[in-house]
């Protein structure tokens, strides 16, 4: 028996024995002592998030893509099956598990994969990190609310037990004016920093709603008969009523005032506007209308929902979910301190003794070296934009995933660990306990049982990794 299958057979029973390694200092201390050059890889889910990441590891020289699991044989294995011929060619094969959705177990039974990529609907995302942590194998964990905070806890205690580390795939941390912005806040620009926002303000109800044969829009079915997100996302939206979606905006600010780094989250409340936009979206729609069977379902999700976080260093954090009404895109970012602010929306920066008084500038295109954007620019985007260029979401997932795999190839801690995925993740369902108790403070558990104290800033410190 060769050393990694050695290894992963110490892990199973260990877990299964319920001995573990808990409370170790750090989870990615075991993994993180066994360096590779090529990483072998499997993805759970290649619908339309995970062939993104399937196209982005099939270009890297080392990422090897071993297996892939997902039940849809009709719309997702034969994209799947082009992109593989066209990367690797006729000879060679990536072994499909495509039996039901629990196939993805026998994925994780094989011995020859050192990592996952899981990008399936929300509801199976700690399921199966744990199921690949229990078998010795180290998941990223696409991005999404918990349930409960029960299955946050799931999350920490396997990759305390295990030693398995798990990384989070937030894009948005990688985006390029977010980064710019985490270097203007190093450096002070801002002054002591004491209030940010962030949020998830997307018009998403051509994702919620399709005809059955199309991707996005064109019907106002879902659930049995939607397909690809409107299948299963949109049941969240008729059954519960909270941030669902927190990670885009908390997880870009968090690293701004060291979240679980000498920094932690202790409370939020949250409130939600009434539920409207999706019953008119049905009501107002062609193939809709009075008479359509989804005109009767009451959405429980308010249209808009805010949540108001309190840190232990004293900063405020709001949050925005806001996916049910007519609006253009935007992640509501604003960063504020004592000497100025920065504002996603319409490009704004005001800085004291830079900035004309009570007036606004552009923070401007990191491709004018003139500019905030450009002054600062983030030295990762610096030495990586040619690489991340065409990628998808405008370069942002090139880095998740090139900071997933050089973790891994140096035996490095990931920047994104399982202590920021349970925080973000447990945001969803204390601000479903909170809007349910008519606004009420939530305690947010600390999921790094202390070790936030003592914990160092390590996202993104240079132009490596």
């Amino acid at each position: 028996m060769n050393k990694h299958l050695h290894r992963r057979k110490f892990i199973r029973n260990s877990v299964a024995a319920g001995v573990g390694l808990s409370l170790l200092n750090s989870p990615a201390r075991i993994f993180a002592a066994e360096k590779k050059e090529k990483v072998r890889v499997g993805l759970i889910g290649v619908g339309a998030r995970g062939l993104n990441h399937l196209d982005l590891c099939l270009r890297r020289s080392d990422v090897e893509v071993v297996a892939i699991a997902d039940p849809d044989t009709e719309f997702t294995l034969p994209q799947v099956r082009k992109m593989i011929g066209e990367h690797y060619g006729a000879k060679r094969k990536v072994a499909e598990y495509t039996k039901g959705p629990h196939d993805y177990k026998n994925l994780l039974k094989r011995g020859d994969i050192d990592a996952v990529v899981i990008a399936t609907p929300w509801e199976w995302h700690t399921v199966m990190a744990v199921d690949a942590m229990r078998a010795g194998i180290t998941p990223a964990v696409e991005v999404c609310g918990a349930a409960d905070i029960q299955e946050c806890w799931e999350l920490v205690n396997t990759s305390e037990a295990t030693g398995i580390p798990v990384f989070g795939m937030e894009n948005v941390n990688y985006r390029r004016d977010v980064l710019a912005v985490l270097n203007m806040v190093r450096q002070g620009l801002f002054g002591e920093l004491l209030h940010l926002q962030g949020g998830y303000q997307h018009d998403l109800r051509e994702v919620k709603f399709n005809d059955g044969k199309q991707l996005y829009g064109g019907g106002v079915e879902f659930g049995d008969k939607g397909v690809s997100e409107a299948k299963w996302r949109t049941n969240h939206s008729v059954h519960r009523n909270g941030d669902l979606y927190p990670t885009h905006g908390l997880g870009p600010v968090s690293n701004m005032v060291n979240i679980n780094r000498g920094n932690r989250l202790l409370s939020l409340t949250s409130v939600a506007t009434k539920s409207r936009g999706l019953h008119k979206y049905i009501m107002d729609h062609p193939k809709g209308g009075p008479s359509h069977p989804n005109a009767k379902v009451e959405f429980k999700l308010g249209d808009i929902v805010s949540t108001l976080i309190k840190t232990n260093n004293g900063e405020t954090i709001m949050l925005s979910h806001d996916t049910n009404l007519p609006r253009p895109y935007s992640l509501n970012f604003r960063v504020q301190g004592t000497n100025g602010l920065w504002m996603d929306d319409f490009d704004s920066i005001h800085i004291e003794g830079k900035s004309k008084p009570h007036t606004w500038e552009k923070a401007g295109d990191p491709k004018d070296a003139e500019s905030y954007m450009g002054k600062y620019d983030h030295p990762l985007w610096k030495k990586y934009a040619n690489d991340a260029s065409g990628a998808g979401h405008g370069g942002m997932d090139w880095f998740v995933i090139n900071s997933f795999i050089e973790s891994i190839k140096r035996g490095t801690d990931y920047q994104m660990d399982v202590y920021d995925l349970a925080t973000w993740y447990a945001i969803t369902p204390l601000s479903e306990q909170s809007i349910q108790e008519g606004g009420t403070a939530q305690f947010i558990p600390d999921f790094t049982r202390g070790r936030w104290i003592n914990r160092k800033p390590n996202f993104a410190l240079d132009g490596e990794y």
